[in-house]
Protein backbone atom coordinates (compact mmCIF):
# COMPACT_ATOMS: atom_id res chain seq x y z
CA UNK A 1 0.00 0.00 0.00
CA UNK A 2 1.25 3.31 -0.91
CA UNK A 3 0.11 7.08 0.09
CA UNK A 4 0.83 8.73 -3.47
CA UNK A 5 3.40 11.16 -1.61
CA UNK A 6 6.24 11.00 -4.17
CA UNK A 7 9.82 9.84 -2.78
CA UNK A 8 12.01 10.85 -5.58
CA UNK A 9 11.85 10.36 -9.40
CA UNK A 10 14.14 7.57 -11.16
CA UNK A 11 15.67 7.79 -14.97
CA UNK A 12 14.61 4.98 -17.52
CA UNK A 13 18.43 3.96 -17.91
CA UNK A 14 17.81 1.01 -20.40
CA UNK A 15 14.47 -0.73 -21.27
CA UNK A 16 14.92 -5.28 -22.87
CA UNK A 17 11.90 -6.71 -24.28
CA UNK A 18 11.70 -10.61 -22.63
CA UNK A 19 8.79 -12.04 -24.52
CA UNK A 20 5.84 -9.36 -24.09
CA UNK A 21 7.37 -8.19 -20.97
CA UNK A 22 9.48 -4.76 -20.73
CA UNK A 23 12.44 -4.74 -17.98
CA UNK A 24 13.06 -1.27 -17.10
CA UNK A 25 16.54 -0.67 -15.43
CA UNK A 26 15.89 2.43 -13.01
CA UNK A 27 18.54 4.81 -11.79
CA UNK A 28 17.12 6.19 -8.54
CA UNK A 29 19.07 7.55 -5.39
CA UNK A 30 16.30 5.15 -3.60
CA UNK A 31 18.04 2.45 -5.18
CA UNK A 32 20.67 1.74 -2.03
CA UNK A 33 18.19 1.46 0.20
CA UNK A 34 15.76 -1.23 -1.45
CA UNK A 35 15.95 -5.03 -2.25
CA UNK A 36 15.00 -7.94 -4.48
CA UNK A 37 11.28 -8.84 -4.16
CA UNK A 38 10.43 -4.55 -2.60
CA UNK A 39 7.46 -3.08 -4.04
CA UNK A 40 7.89 0.04 -5.43
CA UNK A 41 5.38 2.69 -6.93
CA UNK A 42 6.55 3.78 -10.45
CA UNK A 43 3.93 6.50 -11.86
CA UNK A 44 1.43 4.66 -9.80
CA UNK A 45 2.15 1.09 -10.74
CA UNK A 46 3.43 -1.30 -8.23
CA UNK A 47 5.99 -3.26 -9.44
CA UNK A 48 8.87 -5.76 -7.85
CA UNK A 49 12.42 -4.92 -7.63
CA UNK A 50 14.40 -7.70 -9.24
CA UNK A 51 17.92 -7.00 -8.89
CA UNK A 52 19.75 -4.32 -7.24
CA UNK A 53 23.11 -2.40 -8.56
CA UNK A 54 25.18 0.58 -7.55
CA UNK A 55 22.68 2.94 -8.07
CA UNK A 56 20.01 1.45 -9.98
CA UNK A 57 17.68 -1.48 -9.59
CA UNK A 58 15.62 -3.57 -12.16
CA UNK A 59 11.77 -4.18 -12.34
CA UNK A 60 9.61 -6.24 -14.79
CA UNK A 61 6.44 -4.86 -16.45
CA UNK A 62 3.96 -7.42 -17.82
CA UNK A 63 1.90 -7.21 -20.80
CA UNK A 64 -1.32 -6.55 -19.01
CA UNK A 65 0.38 -3.54 -17.13
CA UNK A 66 1.99 -2.62 -20.24
CA UNK A 67 -1.73 -2.41 -22.11
CA UNK A 68 -3.70 -0.29 -19.27
CA UNK A 69 -0.80 1.96 -17.73
CA UNK A 70 1.97 4.60 -19.55
CA UNK A 71 4.73 2.36 -18.60
CA UNK A 72 4.50 0.43 -22.70
CA UNK A 73 5.30 4.37 -23.67
CA UNK A 74 8.72 4.54 -21.79
CA UNK A 75 11.48 5.97 -23.52
CA UNK A 76 15.33 5.86 -21.96
CA UNK A 77 15.31 9.14 -20.64
CA UNK A 78 12.33 9.32 -19.22
CA UNK A 79 11.64 10.71 -15.86
CA UNK A 80 9.28 8.32 -13.25
CA UNK A 81 7.75 8.87 -9.79
CA UNK A 82 8.84 6.61 -7.06
CA UNK A 83 7.30 5.60 -3.65
CA UNK A 84 8.23 2.70 -1.19
CA UNK A 85 5.52 1.13 0.32
CA UNK A 86 3.75 2.58 3.62
CA UNK A 87 5.53 1.58 6.84
CA UNK A 88 3.17 -0.01 9.47
CA UNK A 89 4.17 2.79 11.77
CA UNK A 90 3.74 5.62 8.58
CA UNK A 91 1.63 8.78 7.98
CA UNK A 92 -1.18 9.13 5.90
CA UNK A 93 -0.24 11.82 3.97
CA UNK A 94 -1.76 11.56 0.91
CA UNK A 95 -4.26 9.05 0.87
CA UNK A 96 -4.50 5.31 0.35
CA UNK A 97 -3.34 3.93 -3.28
CA UNK A 98 -3.00 0.48 -4.11
CA UNK A 99 -0.43 0.81 -6.84
CA UNK A 100 -2.77 -0.92 -9.15
CA UNK A 101 -3.71 1.97 -12.36
CA UNK A 102 -7.05 1.67 -13.35
CA UNK A 103 -7.13 3.58 -16.67
CA UNK A 104 -5.00 5.64 -18.38
CA UNK A 105 -6.04 9.43 -19.14
CA UNK A 106 -4.67 12.79 -20.98
CA UNK A 107 -3.54 15.60 -20.30
CA UNK A 108 -5.73 18.24 -22.17
CA UNK A 109 -4.04 21.96 -20.87
CA UNK A 110 -1.67 22.99 -18.71
CA UNK A 111 -1.61 26.56 -17.03
CA UNK A 112 1.03 28.48 -15.34
CA UNK A 113 -0.45 30.58 -12.84
CA UNK A 114 2.61 32.41 -11.69
CA UNK A 115 2.56 30.14 -8.37
CA UNK A 116 1.27 27.50 -9.31
CA UNK A 117 0.62 25.03 -12.30
CA UNK A 118 -3.48 24.11 -13.54
CA UNK A 119 -3.54 20.45 -15.28
CA UNK A 120 -6.43 19.19 -16.64
CA UNK A 121 -7.37 15.61 -17.79
CA UNK A 122 -9.81 13.55 -19.88
CA UNK A 123 -10.37 9.97 -19.18
CA UNK A 124 -12.57 7.78 -20.85
CA UNK A 125 -15.34 6.94 -18.75
CA UNK A 126 -17.49 4.30 -21.02
CA UNK A 127 -14.45 2.48 -21.46
CA UNK A 128 -17.03 -0.94 -19.51
CA UNK A 129 -20.08 -1.28 -20.73
CA UNK A 130 -21.85 -1.03 -17.57
CA UNK A 131 -22.32 2.53 -16.71
CA UNK A 132 -22.41 1.64 -12.84
CA UNK A 133 -18.87 0.20 -13.35
CA UNK A 134 -17.04 3.07 -14.34
CA UNK A 135 -14.73 5.66 -13.03
CA UNK A 136 -16.10 8.57 -11.82
CA UNK A 137 -14.46 11.57 -9.95
CA UNK A 138 -16.08 13.62 -7.05
CA UNK A 139 -15.26 17.90 -5.80
CA UNK A 140 -12.27 18.09 -3.72
CA UNK A 141 -12.17 13.76 -3.84
CA UNK A 142 -8.56 11.96 -4.00
CA UNK A 143 -7.56 11.16 -7.09
CA UNK A 144 -3.74 9.72 -8.02
CA UNK A 145 -2.36 10.64 -11.31
CA UNK A 146 1.27 9.22 -12.18
CA UNK A 147 1.85 8.06 -8.76
CA UNK A 148 0.62 11.40 -6.78
CA UNK A 149 -2.35 11.79 -4.74
CA UNK A 150 -4.02 15.06 -5.44
CA UNK A 151 -7.56 16.81 -5.08
CA UNK A 152 -9.88 17.38 -7.57
CA UNK A 153 -11.77 19.91 -8.75
CA UNK A 154 -14.22 20.94 -11.47
CA UNK A 155 -15.70 17.23 -11.37
CA UNK A 156 -16.86 16.64 -14.84
CA UNK A 157 -18.48 12.85 -16.11
CA UNK A 158 -15.19 12.52 -18.08
CA UNK A 159 -13.07 14.97 -16.91
CA UNK A 160 -11.38 17.22 -14.00
CA UNK A 161 -8.37 19.39 -13.19
CA UNK A 162 -5.96 19.58 -9.98
CA UNK A 163 -3.25 22.19 -8.96
CA UNK A 164 0.29 21.73 -8.49
CA UNK A 165 2.31 23.61 -6.02
CA UNK A 166 5.86 24.32 -6.52
CA UNK A 167 7.15 21.79 -4.91
CA UNK A 168 5.00 18.75 -6.50
CA UNK A 169 5.86 20.41 -9.85
CA UNK A 170 9.97 20.45 -9.15
CA UNK A 171 10.02 17.22 -7.31
CA UNK A 172 7.95 15.05 -9.39
CA UNK A 173 7.29 14.54 -13.61
CA UNK A 174 4.70 16.61 -13.56
CA UNK A 175 7.23 19.27 -14.57
CA UNK A 176 7.65 17.34 -18.10
CA UNK A 177 4.02 16.94 -18.66
CA UNK A 178 2.37 18.60 -21.48
CA UNK A 179 -0.84 18.84 -23.25
CA UNK A 180 -1.24 15.43 -25.15
CA UNK A 181 0.59 13.18 -22.83
CA UNK A 182 -0.89 9.88 -21.18
CA UNK A 183 -1.26 9.53 -17.56
CA UNK A 184 -2.16 6.40 -14.89
CA UNK A 185 -4.81 7.18 -12.94
CA UNK A 186 -5.71 5.23 -10.05
CA UNK A 187 -9.60 6.41 -8.68
CA UNK A 188 -10.34 6.69 -4.68
CA UNK A 189 -10.57 2.96 -3.77
CA UNK A 190 -13.00 4.00 -0.87
CA UNK A 191 -15.25 5.90 -3.70
CA UNK A 192 -14.91 2.81 -5.55
CA UNK A 193 -16.44 0.28 -2.58
CA UNK A 194 -19.25 3.38 -1.90
CA UNK A 195 -19.92 3.13 -5.72
CA UNK A 196 -19.94 -0.72 -5.74
CA UNK A 197 -22.13 -1.29 -2.87
CA UNK A 198 -24.59 1.61 -3.76
CA UNK A 199 -25.15 -0.36 -7.77
CA UNK A 200 -26.00 -3.13 -5.41
CA UNK A 201 -23.09 -5.22 -6.87
CA UNK A 202 -24.18 -5.49 -10.00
Amino acid sequence: MFTGIVESTGLVAAIKAEGTNLTFSIESTLASELKIDQSVNHNGVCLTVTSVADGSYTVTAVDETLKKTNLGQFAIGDRVNLERCMPANGRFDGHIVQGHVDQTGVCTNVQDLNGSWLFDFQYDADMDVDPNNRNITVEKGSICINGVSLTVFNSQYDSFRVTIIPYTYEHTNFRNLKAGDVVNLEFDILGKYIKKMLAGYR
